[in-house]
């Protein structure tokens, strides 16, 4: 999957881009949108602490930092007990696991005090009054959900898409 971003202009746009997505089978939990605090979405789906966060890069480097540092530590350990050869298999992987975890969990809560990357490019634009809609949809559907948008509504600015996605919501 892939992010797809959107300014939308005002409320009732973004009311017509849902539903146009919707009957073109993009399910509502892959739209979100974003606005102003003061602004009142109604039934739009508006984005969560998830969208609004860097939660999801956050724990992919975490894993990958924490499992590093795991398995050096592993390594080191196994070096330093003599004898511990038999074992080493394990305890290198045990530790590998013990450090990935431990280093998702503490940049998933660092990440969730973090905005968003990609959001924050968008903020003076929302603050200014429009919306932004983040739409996940399969990489093949890109160009044609852009096109779908672009196509009923010229108004709105198609933002691209996002690089790399997390597979989990």
């Amino acid at each position: 999957m892939r992010r797809i971003y959107f300014l939308v202009p005002d409320l009732p746009t973004a009311e017509a881009i849902v539903d146009e997505l919707l009957l073109d089978r993009v399910e509502a939990r892959h739209i979100h949108v974003l606005a102003r605090r003061d602004t009142p979405l109604g039934d739009l789906p508006e984005a969560s602490v998830l969208q609004k966060s860097d939660f999801f890069p956050a724990i992919q480097r975490g894993l990958a930092s924490g499992g590093a540092a795991g398995t050096l530590a592993g390594l080191v350990g196994v070096a330093l007990v003599p004898g511990s050869v038999v074992v080493a298999g394990g305890a290198v992987l045990a530790s590998a696991l013990f450090g990935a975890g431990i280093g998702a969990w503490i940049s998933g809560m660092v990440g969730l005090s973090i905005g968003n990357s990609q959001v924050t490019e968008y903020a003076e634009a929302i603050e200014a009054g429009q919306l932004l809609m983040m739409v996940d949809v399969p990489k093949a559907r890109i160009e044609e959900v852009g096109e779908l948008v672009r196509r009923h509504h010229p108004e709105v600015e198609f933002e691209g898409a996002e690089p790399l996605m997390p597979a989990f919501p």
